[in-house]
């Protein structure tokens, strides 16, 4: 996975509350063997019309936050079902974080074996990230995920809490398997110590 340390990019705000997976990547991009072309997907029911033309009114089709790398969502973003293709399809379209107050728990869990950063905030500082990047011209942020803090247009900086596990994770770029293989020669030594010690196994 990408490393994340400090990333900068756009912010888009997609503050509607309990925004299932259904939404996020619709069942009929679910045919494929593999996680490629996830990206057309995305928001499809919001991001286009019936007449297959791009929708003006949704956040990620307007000029001042196409391309965004961050997304500040509504409350239980990522509810419904446990479709990890909803995060793939996120991570292909370049979203590398979601700033919100509340996250269903697969969802939470999917977005952290996959690299995408989840951060959950209380609902006033949310309101100030929200009102400032619904402005396109002050909608830039970085996430410093060391320094675990939010740095606004405005120079405003707000600290964000996070599991210690989760956090060493993202930013060495390492899913469980990499986590794992991290120990891989306390593993080693421990079945050898295991099997000497049971030689009946």
């Amino acid at each position: 996975m990408q490393p994340f340390t400090i990333v900068r990019g756009t912010a888009a705000p997609l503050l509607a509350a309990n925004i299932d997976t259904d939404v996020i990547m619709p069942k009929q991009f679910l045919k494929g063997i593999d996680r490629n072309g996830l990206d057309r997907g995305v928001f499809f029911d919001l991001m286009w019309l019936e007449a297959g033309v791009p929708n003006p009114e949704f956040v990620l089709n307007k000029p001042g936050w196409r391309g965004a790398t961050f997304l500040v969502v509504g409350e239980n973003f990522g509810c419904g079902s446990s479709r990890e293709h909803a995060v793939w399809g996120l991570k292909q379209i370049g979203i590398r974080a979601l700033i919100g107050s509340s996250f269903a728990g697969i969802f939470y869990d999917n977005c952290q074996r996959n690299g995408v950063l989840l951060i959950q905030l209380p609902e006033a500082q949310l309101r100030k990230i929200t009102q400032t990047i619904s402005r396109a011209e002050t909608a830039s942020i970085s996430v410093d995920l060391p320094a675990q803090q939010i740095r606004l247009a405005d120079g405003e900086t707000i600290a964000f809490e996070i599991d210690e596990l989760r956090k060493q994770s993202l930013l060495l770029g390492l899913d469980a398997i990499g986590t794992t293989l991290q120990r891989a020669e306390q593993i080693r030594r421990f079945e050898s110590r295991h099997l000497a010690d049971n030689p009946w196994l």
